[in-house]
């Protein structure tokens, strides 16, 4: 196998590695416990537990231009960035009294961290020149620019678990 073979081979590769790669991580999210110990015993109460989730951003690869027949400049100039991320969760358990005995029941609301999907805004931009026109001896033409703002996308589905329990 000739060198130039080998590296085109090698370079071929290591591209597709690169991109599954890059659309293989999920969005983390990192868990943060809220103690509250010292200030039950300070305080001689049953305080409620408390713990979050906030997630870490991961930008993905933009999507590039498009280039479309009869336009000077590339359809999508200024790409949209998409960023992976997560709305952050909550775990909140709170100790009711009963009214009758010494034991306890709770309440508790779990929202977990949930997967969020956005897009930056983009840009497309379009020359006023056409392209060379083979009728014109080969001179574009003059038309109005045109100028396009590609909106932002934001999906997500979050979700929450609101109830009342024996038990903390």
């Amino acid at each position: 196998m000739k060198p130039i073979t080998r590296g085109t081979l090698a370079a071929v590769v290591t591209g597709i590695a690169a991109a599954v790669g890059a659309t293989a991580t999920p969005a983390a999210a990192v868990p943060v416990p809220v103690p509250l110990g010292g200030a039950e015993t300070a305080l001689g109460m049953e305080l409620p537990e408390v713990a979050g989730e906030l997630p870490v951003p991961v930008p993905g690869a933009p999507d590039g231009p498009r280039y479309v027949a009869g336009r000077l400049l590339p359809d999508r100039t200024l790409p949209q960035l998409p960023v992976d991320g997560g709305l952050p969760g909550a775990d909140v358990r709170q100790p009711l009294p009963r009214v009758l005995g010494d034991q306890f029941d709770h309440a508790a609301l779990d929202a977990p961290a949930t997967e969020v999907r956005t897009l930056a805004p983009g840009l497309s931009l379009d020359a006023p020149l056409s392209a060379p026109d083979p009728d014109g001896f080969g001179l574009p033409t003059t038309r109005l620019p045109e100028a396009a703002v590609l909106t932002p996308l934001v999906q997500t589905v979050p979700a929450a678990d609101l109830g009342v329990g024996p038990g903390l």
